[in-house]
């Protein structure tokens, strides 16, 4: 069964995915970093030994990434998708790859700018879950238009 999808489809599909995906790894977050009193969430070295926030968060975003895009291609019912390889494999690891890139210059410009900055696990979980469900809602929304054209 094939529908028809609109661009107001897709949108919504992905701000529900985002939204869902925010919940969820902002609880796994929050099972890590409870019982700490501050988190850095970045410090002012590239080449530290001390977990970050941000740092963390490139690493989710990437895996994330390239997690959702395999799951958007194989849930996704639309007539003439292209075969999962090479395709599919090109999605995910661009998306993968995209998500990295603009994390670590995110990350690398906060750090550059604000230095070492600390915050508490509440605020850590806080953004961790926005940028779990920002990736989350650009992937699925990238993943869906670009297989559906």
């Amino acid at each position: 069964m094939t529908t028809k999808l609109t661009n107001a489809d897709l949108v919504k599909a992905a701000l529900m995915s985002g939204g869902i995906n925010a919940v969820i790894n902002g609880l796994i977050n929050w099972f890590q970093m409870r019982g700490k009193n501050e988190i850095f969430l970045t410090v002012d070295s590239i080449s530290t030994t001390e977990h970050t926030v941000l740092g963390g968060a490139v690493i989710l975003a990437s895996s994330l990434a390239a997690i959702l895009t395999i799951i958007t291609y194989f849930t996704l019912k639309v007539a003439n998708k292209p075969a999962f390889y090479p395709r599919g494999l090109w999605l995910t690891i661009r998306n993968a790859f995209f998500a990295f890139g603009v994390m670590v210059t995110l990350s690398i410009i906060l750090q550059r700018m604000a230095g070492a900055v600390s915050v508490t696990p509440l605020v850590a979980v806080i953004v961790t879950g926005l940028i779990a469900g920002v990736v989350a809602s650009v992937v699925d929304y990238m993943t869906k238009t670009e297989l559906i054209n």
